[in-house]
């Protein structure tokens, strides 16, 4: 390219430029500034509060919190209410339930009670009801003792002065223990000064001189742990262990089984034939009755038979019955009274008796 040609290009390149230079040459000179108005920012407007309105607006919330408080409050009370009330009718519901339980416990109890008479003393605690009565029958007076044991530990039977060989009186014995009521167990052997049971006798649940099979006449009689009375005879110890005995004792003979009669052996029917007697049964709802009666004392009363206290089990409803030491061990304590009259004129010293607690 040549000389001339270069140069024509810078002319006319500084002449498109010249219009711009001079622009901004007078720019600079003239000090000119932009500035933008105040409507070209954006505004942020604030709202004046105003006391009462913030107030008003409070107390509103406040309002409409208390309603919702007193709705709620009355709904719990409406529904505690309503829980009260179900707990009253499921407690009536429970009561009358309970009551027509037990009605044929009462009816019954009625019954075999009526047929007893009136009572002349009664014990009532949470152990056990005891009731007294005087029965007047022709040859003899009888006394009949009627217990229903509620809870453990209110029959027990104890050892003269507990121990094996040991003796004392049925009064002794209720004194000793705090007892309220007590009866004169199974008979008895003498033997070089001491007393001992007759045969199998069971106390705690633990066999007294071991066990012994039932001979001839003999039985055994007692309470097992569900305070059922168990007895009869027993040919091994695994056959009365199948029971659960918790105490007993042996005597003889056995008079009633299931509500019948048993037959008496001639030897008992004449050895003696009369005397005083004390023999222990049972009821249907497991009651246990015990019939005592007098003899041999000065007004002539002689005592009752065997068959007599059979038919008088019989009269008064019991299931099964059992003949216990007789004769001057008769004893019937009642309240911390004697309420038989001992035919020794005096309580005999016994190795076994019955006691029952409050």
């Amino acid at each position: 390219m040549s000389t001339q040609s270069v140069r024509s290009i810078n002319r006319t390149l500084l002449l498109a430029c010249t219009p711009f230079l001079g622009m901004l040459i007078w720019l600079f000179v003239a000090n000119i500034r932009i500035e933008l108005s105040e409507n070209s920012y954006p505004k942020h407007t604030t709202v004046a509060s105003d006391p009462s309105v913030a107030t008003a607006k409070v107390l509103e919330d406040l309002d409409g919190a208390k309603e919702i408080a007193q709705w709620t409050g009355k709904s719990i009370q409406k529904q505690l209410a309503l829980y009260k009330q179900t707990n009253a009718d499921m407690n009536k519901i429970a009561s009358l339930a309970s009551t027509q339980a037990a009605r044929p416990y009462q009816i019954y109890d009625r019954r075999i009670t009526t047929k007893l008479g009136k009572p002349a003393a009664t014990i009532q605690s949470d152990k056990l009801q005891a009731q007294l009565f005087y029965i007047g029958t022709q040859n003899f007076r009888t006394y009949a003792l009627k217990v229903k044991l509620k809870k453990e530990g209110a029959m027990k039977l104890v050892l003269g002065n507990d121990e094996h060989g040991g003796s004392e009186t049925t009064l002794a014995a209720v004194n000793r223990y705090k007892a309220a009521v007590g009866v004169n167990a199974g008979g008895f052997a003498d033997g070089q000064g001491k007393r001992y049971p007759l045969s199998t006798t069971v106390v705690n649940g633990e066999y007294v001189g071991g066990f012994q099979a039932s001979i001839k006449d003999l039985f055994f009689v007692g309470l097992n742990e569900d305070n059922k009375l168990i007895g009869g005879k027993f040919s091994s110890k695994s056959q009365l262990d199948a029971l659960g005995p918790k105490f007993g004792a042996s005597f003889v003979p056995v008079l009633l089984q299931n509500g019948r009669k048993t037959e008496i052996p001639a030897k008992w029917q004449s050895s003696p034939k009369r005397a005083p007697r004390t023999v222990i049964a049972n009821y249907k709802d497991d009651q246990i009755l015990f019939l005592v009666v007098d003899g041999y004392n000065e007004k002539g009363s002689s005592g009752a038979t065997l068959a007599e206290m059979q038919i008088l089990l019989q009269r008064y409803g019991a299931l099964d019955g059992y003949n216990l030491d007789g004769g001057g061990s008769t004893s019937l304590v009642f309240n911390g009274r004697v309420i038989n009259n001992p035919s020794d004129g005096q309580l005999r010293k016994l190795p076994t008796n019955f006691l029952f607690f409050r």
